[in-house]
Order: C-alpha cells, then sequence, then structure tokens
C-alpha cells in the first residue's frame, strides 16, 4: 500500500480573521423563502460571483428557486478552502459541509476547477464559508446577465472567468416516475439492477465525443460524493443528474467522471456513457483511470460509514463488474501511473496497490472518508462473493440486441462452429469489438460488419498478430472450395489447403505459406487485449 501524504481537499495556511459579511448577492428579502416551489423538468444551475478577501469571508447566497446543491468554481481554487451549510424551514441552520475539491475526478484541461457539489437538502438560503490565504487579492465579478434583469447567470450561457469566485446553486429535477428501489439480493455473477442513463435522464446533448474504450478493467476504485446523508430515495435520481450536468455545462467534461453511482438505499445508477459490461475509462482518479473502474457512493463518509445495504450493494456492482475480466477482488494489481496534478506517484512509477482501492490511496484527497475507509475490507470480501464469472448463457444474453450476437444466432448458436460464448463483448483494436468462443471469435466494426473466424484459419491469423496485424479484420466468413477454404480479409487472405493442412497468407498478390502449427500448440487466446500485470 504506498503512502498517502495527509493533505485538506483545497489546502493552505489561513489567516485566523473571520469576517462575517451576511448580505444577499442579489438583495435582501424581507421574508424568508419557504422552499415550496414545485421541481423543474430539469436541473437548474445558477452561478453567482462571490467577492472574498483574505482570511474567511462568510457570504450568504440566496435564490428564490429551491436548490439543493452548492458548488464552487474558479479558474483556480488552489488555497482555498470552503464549507456550506443550509437554512432550514423552520429558519435554523443545518450543519457545516465541506466543499471538497474535485482534484483528480474530471480533466485537467477543461480550464475550470471547482468543487464536488455538496447535497444540503431543499433550501433557498445558504452561508458559505470562504477561506483564502492572509493578504489575498479579493475576487472581482464581471457584469452579468442579472445586470438584464435575468436576476442570475445561467451556467450553459456565462462561464465563470479567471479572477472570479462563482457559487453555482443546483435546483434537482423532479424524480422519474419509473424508477423503484431494489427489491431483491443478485446472485453470484449477476449485476444488481441498474438504473441507466436513459431512467435517469441523461441529456446525451451535453456528452462531447465518444467513449474510450481500454483493454480490459484490472482495479475497481471507490469515491463518495460529499455533502449531507439525508437524501431521500426519490432524491437520489435527480442528484444524479444534477452532477451530470454540473460535471458537463458547468465544468466542461466530457461526461460524468464516475462509471457508477451507488445512493444509500441500494439504488445504482450508471455513470458515463458506453456501457457498464464494457471497459469505459473514466474520469474518476487522475493519474489512475486507464483499466479502472469508478464507483462513487452519494453522501459524506467522513465520520458516519455508509448504510449496510450502500457498502453490500457497491460491493456486489464491483464484483460483478471485476468478473468480466477475471479479476480478484481480493487480488493486488500494479498499475502504471499517468501522473499529472491529481497524484503523487509520478508520470511511469508502477503503484502495487489492492484490486479494489479508494482515490485517497493515489490521490491527495481524504475521499471516501475516514468511516468508508475502514470498510474496504467488507467490500472487497463481499465484492469476492459475487464475482463468478458469466456462464455461456448469461453471456449469450448479455450479447443479444448486437450485431455479433446476431451473426452468432444466424450461424446456428451454441450449435455452430463457433460454440458458447466464452467471453463477454470487448474492444479491440481502433473502432473494432469482439467476442471469443468456443471454437474462435467474431469480429466486427463499421467497416467490416460481424464475420467469424475459426479454425487453423483463426490459428493462424492470431499468430500474425489478429486485427492488429497486416491482414486486418475479416471482410467475409470462410469460403468453401474444392481444394481450399478461403476468408477475406481487409488487406489480404488467409487460404487453407485441404490436402496439406497448411495456411497460406496472400497480401498484393504475394502468397507465403505459414509454418504449420504443432499437435499440442493452443489455440490463440486474446492476451493482449489484457496487459499483464507489471513487476514492481
Amino acid at each position: 500500500m504506498p503512502s498517502r501524504r495527509p493533505a485538506p481537499l483545497l489546502f493552505t495556511a489561513f489567516a485566523a480573521t473571520v469576517v462575517m459579511l451576511p448580505w444577499a448577492i442579489n438583495g435582501v428579502p424581507t421574508d424568508e423563502p419557504t422552499a415550496e416551489s414545485p421541481l423543474a423538468a430539469a436541473p437548474l444551475i445558477v452561478e453567482r460571483p462571490l467577492i472574498v478577501g483574505g482570511g474567511e469571508t462568510i457570504r450568504d447566497v440566496r435564490q428564490d428557486t429551491p436548490f439543493s446543491l452548492v458548488a464552487l468554481t474558479a479558474a483556480d481554487l488552489s488555497g482555498t478552502e470552503a464549507r456550506v451549510r443550509a437554512a432550514k424551514a423552520d429558519g435554523s441552520w443545518g450543519p457545516w459541509y465541506t466543499a471538497e475539491a474535485s482534484g483528480g475526478v474530471g480533466e485537467e484541461s477543461s480550464g475550470v476547477t471547482g468543487t464536488e457539489p455538496v447535497f444540503v437538502g431543499r433550501t433557498t438560503h445558504v452561508q458559505i464559508a470562504v477561506t483564502r490565504p492572509a493578504g489575498a487579492p479579493a475576487t472581482t465579478s464581471t457584469p452579468t446577465a442579472s445586470e438584464g434583469g435575468l436576476g442570475y447567470v445561467p451556467a450553459n450561457a456565462e462561464a465563470p472567468l479567471g479572477p472570479n469566485l462563482n457559487a453555482v446553486l443546483i435546483s434537482p429535477p423532479e424524480a422519474p416516475s419509473d424508477i423503484t428501489l431494489p427489491t431483491a439480493a443478485s446472485a453470484p455473477g449477476q449485476p444488481p439492477a441498474i438504473i441507466d442513463r436513459a431512467q435517469w435522464g441523461a441529456n446525451e446533448a451535453l456528452k462531447c465525443g465518444n467513449a474510450v474504450y481500454d483493454n480490459g478493467v484490472r482495479a475497481a476504485v471507490v469515491h463518495h460524493t460529499a455533502g449531507s446523508n439525508d437524501y431521500g430515495p426519490g432524491d437520489s435520481a435527480g442528484i444524479v443528474r444534477s452532477i451530470y450536468e454540473y460535471h458537463t455545462r458547468t465544468l466542461g467534461w466530457c461526461d460524468m467522471a464516475y462509471n457508477a453511482l451507488v445512493d444509500r438505499y441500494g439504488q445504482v445508477f450508471e455513470g458515463r456513457a458506453g456501457g457498464m459490461t464494457r471497459p469505459v475509462e473514466g474520469a474518476h482518479t487522475g493519474g489512475f483511470n486507464e483499466n479502472t473502474w469508478g464507483v462513487a457512493m452519494l453522501g459524506d463518509f467522513t465520520s458516519v460509514p455508509p448504510t449496510p445495504i450502500q457498502l453490500r450493494t457497491t460491493a456486489r456492482l464491483i464484483g460483478w463488474r471485476l468478473g468480466f475480466d477475471r479479476v480478484d477482488p481480493r487480488g493486488s494489481v500494479a498499475l502504471v501511473s499517468a501522473g499529472g496534478n491529481f497524484t503523487h506517484f509520478p508520470r511511469g512509477s508502477i503503484a502495487t496497490l489492492p484490486t479494489i482501492f479508494t482515490h485517497r490511496d493515489v490521490g491527495d484527497t481524504e475521499c471516501p472518508g475516514n468511516a468508508a475507509y475502514a470498510q474496504m475490507d467488507l467490500i472487497r470480501d463481499t465484492a469476492a462473493r459475487f464475482n463468478a464469472p458469466f456462464g455461456p448463457e448469461s453471456l449469450a444474453e448479455s450479447l443479444r440486441g448486437g450485431a455479433i450476437f446476431d451473426r452468432w444466432a444466424k450461424m446456428g448458436g451454441e450449435a455452430s462452429p463457433l460454440g458458447q460464448p466464452t467471453s463477454p463483448e470487448a474492444a479491440g483494436n481502433a473502432d473494432a469489438r469482439y467476442v471469443t468462443f468456443e471454437r474462435g471469435a467474431v469480429y466486427w466494426s463499421p467497416q467490416s460488419g460481424a464475420e467469424p473466424v475459426t479454425g487453423a484459419i483463426y490459428e493462424a491469423w492470431g499468430k500474425l498478430g489478429f486485427e492488429r496485424g497486416a491482414l486486418g479484420l475479416p471482410t467475409s466468413a470462410e469460403i468453401q472450395e474444392p481444394q481450399w477454404i478461403v476468408q477475406n480479409f481487409q488487406h489480404g487472405t488467409l487460404n487453407f489447403d485441404r490436402e496439406k493442412g497448411t495456411v497460406t497468407r496472400v497480401i498484393d498478390g504475394v502468397p507465403v505459406e505459414l509454418p504449420p502449427s504443432t499437435a499440442d500448440a493452443p489455440a490463440p487466446v486474446q492476451l493482449e487485449r489484457f496487459t499483464p500485470i507489471a513487476q514492481s
């Protein structure tokens, strides 16, 4: 286990002076709002400038439209610490919550830094305590849409400027009506019920670019989102949707940072787009996003642990996902750091970690909180009990609806020359996808379509580098001729001689007979998809 440097989320030495400035950004209302307005159909994200200097400054921020999440953004939050508390319906104040910096979560190149959105419960009035180094120059405000009578700055209309510090007020939408709490535990090798992006209302127009697929998942990373744990089961979908829109609209990231999220009631939400069964590269753990899968538990677990069902469901989800890539939840893994500002492991260094580790193990953060960190052995043990790899029937069902499944089914399914599936669909070279079967594989790409490869031709093609080799992807199935079995590829053919039992490669009209396979040589296995663990 690597050592972790103790550091506060937004760290600095700061002055003890406290300046109380209890005024509302847009004026002081005569009556305390009741926070009873109906919720909207989509998240409302409002940015307001905060004028603060050195030391600690407390600002009152009010808004007629109720909101539930609060974040801070700036071009640079170094040396800044922030806390948030919300006014309750009876006028009293709730507890202070630390607005944790999203260091390590998200994309470093977006140009805007922000805290994690803090869930404070439904309110119309918060206090934000901002602490900066003594003598720090005051932040500034620029003309905003409020001067034109709008009353606030929509996040998608005006991005925060460099010298500004902004409070971001997020009003979650109405919860979807078709989401129900989980009622049964999942069996080994099966996922818990997952609320997909369409169900929780992801606005897919906010994404930019396509999902990035790694060559497998080798480890899972546990996070928390921070803020109040006092939310209802009907609040979670709105919180998830609000986090997504804050990540994309406000911080300028291309998608949700996490691969999945789990609430205190055991509800599982699909996070980053691209498929829960596929090795989608997230943006959850700076320096260690490649070949890892990030799960965030909704809530703050600094001193209070996750609920038992939240722990069990998180563990089951991770155990199920690691099962696709035959990863032992109680094992260890050696990962190469990509470096960057979000990790203390230099670029190219090797970190030997548990296959289920936490954000704090590689980054300068307290995430997922001390109380959650103390439960990691329980998470690993529970994940191991739900880590059984898919059997053939489950694998086949997971492929249903795709081009590879259709091709296999037309060939006769399990009665075909391919036999039963032995792997889930995985990413090949470039935009290729593939599934391995008992006696071959089926490869698909937008250019080549879905084509099977079996027998001696499959063995020969594998030795030549699969789709990464000179031949490229198959563009036909086997073509039966009197003396030859021929298969076409993007850049040539492979021809099996029925009499001699040899395979000839033809590229640009030049035939080359390949060395025969030995009797005990195994069929090619796609091990190049799963990078071997490096030795430290």
